[in-house]
């Protein structure tokens, strides 16, 4: 695959957890959450996007949506557990990605807010139709997406390199 084919990257919120008296890092997906996470996956399975590559955070409720969503797509991406998607900022992310091998083509990133909204607003430089405006509406709720296209290396992906695809939030 060359560089200036596109590529795509889904930012992939936890969906909702509970609050049960374990450390943060801890905490598992409440009974709505997981009902969401499932309902994330059909949406994900609707988008086409033959995922080649999962990063996950290693916290529980975003191991435990990836679990849910990822049985309802046609093909499982092979997935890497990364501790630094945890609290990981915009730029900490950013570089994550900057560390994906050009051979990857389509990327899915389950994570964590404010990180994962920060970085659906820095990334796109453009947007398709309504899609910015529904995001900038809704924020960036649990179990919510983005789906954002761009052209280049994964070094080359920067703040206003991508375009903003799609979105997707759950109802309310």
């Amino acid at each position: 695959m060359s560089s200036a084919e596109p590529r795509r990257i889904v930012l992939f919120r936890h969906a909702k957890a509970d609050w049960p008296q374990v450390p943060d890092h801890e905490r598992p997906l409440s009974d709505r959450g997981r009902k969401d996470a499932v309902v994330a996956g059909r949406k994900l399975a609707d988008t086409g996007i033959h995922f080649d590559l999962a990063l996950c955070s290693t916290a529980t409720r975003t191991r435990e949506t990836w679990k849910l969503a990822v049985q309802e797509l046609p093909h499982r991406p092979k997935t890497v557990y990364e501790e630094r998607l945890y609290e990981a900022s915009p730029g900490e992310l950013i570089t994550v990605l900057n560390e994906t091998p050009d051979d990857v083509h389509n990327v899915i990133l389950i994570g964590h807010n404010p990180g994962l909204h920060g970085l659906a607003e820095i990334l796109p430089g453009a947007a398709e139709g309504d899609a910015r405006e529904h995001m900038s509406r809704r924020g960036f709720p649990a179990a919510a997406f983005t789906v954002l296209g761009f052209e280049g290396s994964w070094k080359s992906l920067e703040p206003g390199t991508a375009t903003l695809i799609d979105y997707w939030a759950p109802s309310e």
